[in-house]
């Protein structure tokens, strides 16, 4: 048997809601993680998390973090750079600074959009630039956006968006959107803008995005868009390959699981958008933290030979009642 119980790789949705469970069930939980709250942290305003008609990124990621402490849950703020599976039921969780182990391990770390890289754009997050259109989109109802990226998230975003904003520019690299007919043709819409051959230079605002500087690629002539939000689809960068051979991975490098939340390695589980679910959501992620955390449970109750169920409607008393101070590691 580990030092802990359980050890939940990641402080945002999925892994907030694992680490209450599993602390909930009286599981000895250990939270690892770089910051609290991911990128609910690059949202102003969340919308759709039901209980909330608005609540910022920042405090609701909060409130999952002293939800889950009030339960006993631990924390720990480092990167997870290895899991080692031995084969006495006690896995090895290596972090840049020190190593753990435990009964079980619930992955969920989520992923990193792929940032543009250009002035502006970190300062500006959360304040009209956006990762995800599915998220931030109805923030901008009414107003001037542009979608920068290629491939059909992109063009997903666009039409996505064009049935909410006044006017949507689509900026991309190439000279010709990179998606199938039928996308493209569905984006092609009265209030939508195609600006081809173009990069974004700058991302220009002071509290919130005013306005992007082009660049042509093709005649190197300049030009300014006035916008009150952009929304970046770049893709996204998923940093599992510390686990490959230990867990099944598919061809975007997303954890694989079952709809009990279990990755092809016994004992290992993962939720939320590291994982190879297609909707990329806070309270989706949060529901798969929860069957990560139960399933986790039965499974440490096995190993000790005990009853096990999966569910969670007993009372249990928080072990504190202390509210901690928002605590948030940014690089």
């Amino acid at each position: 048997m580990g030092e802990y119980d359980v050890i939940v790789v990641g402080g945002a949705s999925a892994g907030l809601t694992a680490a209450l469970y599993t602390s909930r069930q009286g599981l000895n939980t250990l939270v690892i993680t770089k910051d609290i709250g991911g990128q609910a942290l690059l949202t102003d305003e969340i919308q759709n998390y039901p209980g909330f008609i608005s609540i910022s990124g920042f405090e609701l990621m909060n409130r999952f973090k002293e939800h889950a402490e009030a339960y006993g849950a631990t924390f720990v703020y480092d990167e997870v750079v290895a899991l080692d599976a031995p084969e006495d039921s006690c896995f090895v969780v290596k972090t840049r600074n020190a190593e753990y182990t435990a009964t079980a391990v619930i992955l969920a770390f989520g992923k990193t959009p792929r940032d543009l890289g250009v002035p502006g754009e970190q300062e500006l997050k959360g304040r009209g630039v956006s990762y995800c259109a599915v998220c931030d989109g109805p923030l901008f109802k009414g107003k001037t956006v542009a979608v920068v990226g290629v491939g059909e998230p992109a063009l997903d975003a666009v039409n996505l968006l064009s049935g909410l904003a006044k006017k949507v520019y689509y900026v991309f690299r190439t000279a010709a959107p990179i998606a199938d007919e039928e996308s493209i043709a569905n984006a092609k819409r009265e209030n939508v803008e195609f600006v081809p051959n173009s990069v974004v230079n700058r991302i220009v605002g002071e509290k919130t995005v005013k306005a992007l500087e082009l660049s042509n690629v093709r005649d190197g002539s300049h030009s300014t868009l006035s916008v009150d939000g952009v929304f970046i689809e770049m893709g996204y960068v998923t940093k599992t390959e510390f686990l490959r051979g230990v867990v099944e991975l598919n061809s975007k490098g997303e954890i694989i699981v079952d709809k009990m939340a279990q990755t092809s390695r016994e004992g290992v589980f993962a939720a939320g958008d590291v994982t190879d679910t297609p909707y990329k959501q806070a309270v989706i992620s949060a529901g798969m933290g929860a069957v990560a955390a139960l399933s986790a449970y039965n499974y440490v109750q096995r190993i000790r030979g005990r009853h096990a169920s999966a569910q969670d409607w007993k009372k249990v008393k928080p072990k504190t009642q202390k509210q901690s101070a928002p605590f948030v590691i940014t690089e």
